[in-house]
């Protein structure tokens, strides 16, 4: 078992109930109330089980086609880079969730962040010192419910105010899978939707290297955004340009950015007590 370099900052545990923005009342049993643990990854065996989790999402049940060293295993090289946030079911200790996170130290030592590959990220060279990037959010499809999600962003906000960092960026998918077939027009509808009401200021606009070709596409489905991105747009986050093509994945990848100054009064209260 290889013991990983502490995190940051110490993570204390979190439990939530399913689907609130409440505490859970101490008197409910825990089985009963769907209670989830959440913490940083301490050793390299806690970050397999990360890895188990998004290979099972993102092969099994998207399709992927994911290059691993480690058979069964989503591994690529921003993993050694990054801290990564595990939530547990309480119950059986299986993990549900996660994110991995890289901070602005550990891009410098790796070179980029994964979205430099998705986009050309010049516009937002000033935020950089101050910025993390989330990558592979992941859960588990029985436990896709407000307790875990609530959980992972709670333990972000923490550790992003402990830490002094203000600006979180990340590419959120969006299946190409849409009632059966396999097309960009989900894609493409979602795209017009969200530009219209959540485009970030020019300044930050951003390129995609392979850019989903949303001309050529039907951009009129009444299709609902994928729930992390809602929740994401929901917190404040702004989308940064038009969506990129991950063909491994099988994806189009919004670039988004959420700013922990953004918060909407609701959340800040929830997640930062003020």
């Amino acid at each position: 078992m290889n013991e990983l370099p502490n995190p940051t900052m110490p993570l204390s545990p979190v439990s939530l109930p399913r689907g609130s923005l409440h505490r859970p009342d101490p008197a409910q049993p825990a089985a009963e109330r769907g209670a989830v643990t959440v913490a940083w990854a301490r050793h390299a065996d806690e970050v397999r089980q990360a890895q188990r989790l998004r290979f099972d999402v993102f092969a099994g049940e998207m399709g992927a086609r994911l290059d691993t060293p480690v058979p069964g295993h989503d591994v690529d090289l921003f993993d050694d880079f990054c801290e990564h946030l595990l939530v547990r079911d309480s119950a059986s200790g299986e993990v549900v969730g996660t994110y991995r996170v890289l901070t602005p130290a550990q891009a410098r030592r790796v070179g980029s962040t994964y979205s430099d590959t998705e986009f050309d990220l010049t516009r937002l060279r000033t935020l950089r010192e101050r910025m993390v990037e989330l990558g592979r959010s992941c859960v588990h499809p029985d436990h896709r419910h407000g307790g875990v999600i609530l959980a992972l962003w709670g333990a972000l906000a923490e550790f992003m105010v402990r830490n002094q960092l203000d600006t979180m960026i990340g590419c959120a998918s969006i299946p190409m899978l849409h009632e059966g077939v396999v097309s960009g027009h989900a894609a493409a509808s979602i795209w017009r939707q969200v530009r219209e009401t959540h485009l970030a200021p020019i300044e930050y606009h951003v390129r995609p290297r392979l850019p989903l070709p949303v001309e050529r596409l039907d951009d009129t489905l009444p299709v609902e955004p994928p729930a992390l991105i809602k929740g994401y747009l929901r917190l404040g986050a702004k989308v940064l340009g038009a969506p990129a093509w991950d063909p491994d994945f099988n994806t189009a990848d919004l670039p988004m950015l959420m700013r922990i100054a953004d918060l909407p009064p609701r959340y800040r209260k929830h997640f930062l007590g003020r």
